[in-house]
């Protein structure tokens, strides 16, 4: 059985007003498991507003959010987490007084909550995992270094390590590349391929050559709807994209 074509998140008439105004409207969304979907779209097209209805922190106000065929929307953020979705903001998140091995040895999940947190002890195989992680990431060479020192790549690098040390299913990535030289896209490109390897991701992107260079499939947004979905040569051949969105 070709595990690749299943469908890991199913969206179905997902909406959400705020004071009236539909952010995001009637929006359906499949992601294949083991595949990179890319959400592309103009400034105001809903696009964050869907991650953060998938995650939890926004609430939706109609449809369906089934993970692995489990509705999650009304659950709790951390819930929503623990069961296996994982989200990088479009700013780094990281402590950056600490060394990057440190960043990852506190993303474990073990040291999750007050008694996590008490009980902790650095084992064998967090240190393993750890080290795994970064070899990854590419900042294996940098497990001593403090994150704060690190270029503003390798640090959205370390906070999609700390993503990937809860071994999450699922990876929300909002704007990996804004900022970065062309040299870290390129490498951010090839670290999400690698990652999707086990696990689904979806990206919020502009950078279209980026998105030609990571997207098994795109969906693109305007005005909080669907206004085209298929393989990026097809979206990028859309009239109706290329009036909204590409045209511009």
């Amino acid at each position: 059985m070709n595990i690749k074509n299943e469908n890991v998140l199913e969206i179905e008439d997902l909406g959400v007003s705020f004071d009236g105004f539909k952010a995001v409207d009637g929006f359906n969304f499949y992601l294949a498991r083991n595949h990179v979907h890319v959400i592309i779209g103009p400034n105001g097209a809903g696009k964050t507003t869907v991650l953060d209805l998938i995650c939890g922190k926004t609430p939706a106000t109609s449809g369906s959010v089934k993970f692995k065929g489990k509705e999650i929307r009304g659950s709790r953020e951390y819930k929503i987490v623990r069961a296996g979705i994982g989200r990088k903001f479009q700013n780094p998140s990281i402590y950056e007084n600490l060394t990057v091995f440190e960043n990852l040895e506190l993303s474990h999940p073990t040291g999750r909550g007050v008694l996590g947190c008490l009980l902790f002890r650095r084992s064998a195989e967090i240190r393993s995992q750890c080290e795994s992680v970064a070899g990854t990431i590419g900042l294996g060479e940098l497990l001593d270094t403090e994150a704060g020192i690190l270029s503003h790549g390798q640090k959205q690098w370390l906070e999609i390590g700390m993503l990937l040390m809860q071994n999450p299913e699922i990876i929300l990535l909002d704007e990996p590349v804004a900022g970065m030289s062309v040299r870290e896209r390129s490498e951010t490109a090839a670290l999400i391929r690698s990652i999707s390897q086990d696990r689904s991701v979806i990206v919020i992107e502009h950078d279209m050559e980026f998105v030609r260079e990571i997207a098994d499939r795109v969906t693109v947004m305007h005005l909080g709807k669907i206004l085209s979905e298929g393989s990026m040569e097809k979206v990028s051949n859309d009239p109706k994209v290329i009036e909204v969105y590409i045209g511009h």
